[in-house]
C-alpha cells in the first residue's frame, strides 16, 4: 500500500466509518435533529457573531434557505434571531441554553463512540493513529492550535 492513490483509498475508507460512527451518534438524541440544522447550529457556536449572510455563506446556500433552516431551529428553540445592536437592519443568530445543551450531550456521545473503537485498537495502534492523524493535519495545513485541539483551516 505504498501508492499514493492506494493510501488515498485507504484513508476515504476509514473517513467513511468515521462518518458513520459519528452520524450514529449524532442521531442518538431524542428528539431527533436533522443533519443540517445540526450543521446550522455548530457554524453559529464556532463563528460568533454569525448573521443569516455569513451561515448561507458557510452552508453555501442562499440566504432564503439558511432562512428557512433557521425557522425550523427558531421555531423548536434552539435558535434565537437578535437585532445586531451596531446595525439594527442585521440580525444576529444566538443559540440557546438548549441548543448548547444538545450540543453538548452529541459531543459527549461522539467521544463515546469514538472511545468504544479506539478501546478495540492496541495502545501501539492508538498511538500511531495519533501521530498519523497530526501528520495528515499539519499537510493538509490545519494542524493543532496550540492548546492541543486541531485547527480549521
Amino acid at each position: 500500500m505504498n501508492r499514493v492513490t492506494d493510501l488515498a483509498a485507504a484513508v476515504e475508507s476509514t473517513v467513511d466509518a468515521l462518518v458513520t460512527v459519528l452520524g450514529a451518534a449524532d442521531q442518538a438524541q431524542t428528539p431527533s435533529v436533522p443533519p443540517a440544522q445540526l450543521r446550522v447550529l455548530a457554524i453559529v457556536a464556532q463563528n460568533r457573531p454569525t448573521n443569516m449572510s455569513r451561515l448561507a455563506e458557510a452552508l453555501e446556500v442562499v440566504p432564503s434557505s439558511a432562512s428557512r433552516l433557521c425557522d425550523r431551529l427558531e421555531a423548536t428553540g434552539l435558535l434565537r434571531r437578535v437585532p445586531d445592536p451596531r446595525d439594527r437592519r442585521e440580525v444576529r443568530l444566538l443559540l440557546t441554553t438548549s441548543a448548547r445543551t444538545l450540543l453538548d450531550q452529541i459531543r459527549e456521545r461522539r467521544r463515546q463512540a469514538l472511545g468504544e473503537v479506539l478501546e478495540r485498537m492496541s495502545p501501539a495502534d492508538r498511538q500511531e493513529l495519533v501521530h498519523a492523524l497530526r501528520s495528515f493535519a499539519d499537510a493538509a495545513g490545519t494542524g493543532e492550535d496550540g492548546t492541543g485541539a486541531l485547527r480549521t483551516a
